[in-house]
């Protein structure tokens, strides 16, 4: 399966937040790599890896991290692919301080960012930026709002 979308995360403790990426995309059959890669602590890996997107034919990155959370605006920094940031519920600061830093990027250097811990919404406006330029995609992406909306209404009570 060609892999459209790339997932990286600063650190192993965001892998139980962005599962929930990867069961989406998998329900899209969309294919994704996952890396984790440290800003802080691995920058050249992370250079050299994001480097190599753009030829591999990646067309979005979603990039998760936590506390100062550069890693987001570093990769957008990087490249023209856009960037999805999911901020990372942190001890300190219950994952304000990941959205605040994601969320306040420089003119020129977007990182289009979800709620914290939102790998759901990540992957969803992914695969809304994937399906712009694959009707397949898009056909998939209507029955799945569809579906939202239809379990949304059944669940709704009469107050």
């Amino acid at each position: 399966m060609k892999k459209d979308i790339s997932i990286i995360m600063g650190s192993i403790n965001d892998k139980d937040i962005m599962t929930k990426a990867f069961l989406l995309l998998d329900k899209f059959e969309i294919g994704y790599e996952k890396k984790i890669i440290s800003a802080h602590r691995a920058l050249d890996s992370l250079c050299d890896y994001v480097d190599t997107l753009e030829i591999r034919g990646f067309k979005v990155i979603i990039a998760a991290a936590g506390g100062a959370a550069a890693l987001p605006g570093v990769i957008a920094a990087m490249t023209v692919l856009p960037v999805i940031g999911v901020p990372i519920k942190s001890a300190s600061f219950n994952g304000i301080d990941s959205l605040l830093s994601i969320v306040q990027m420089p003119a020129g250097v977007p990182v289009a960012t979800v709620a914290v811990n939102g790998a759901t919404n990540a992957a969803v406006l992914a695969v809304q930026m994937l399906a712009l330029f694959n009707p397949d995609i898009e056909n998939k992406l209507r029955l799945y709002k569809e579906d939202i909306k239809t379990a949304s209404l059944k669940s709704g009570k009469d107050l």
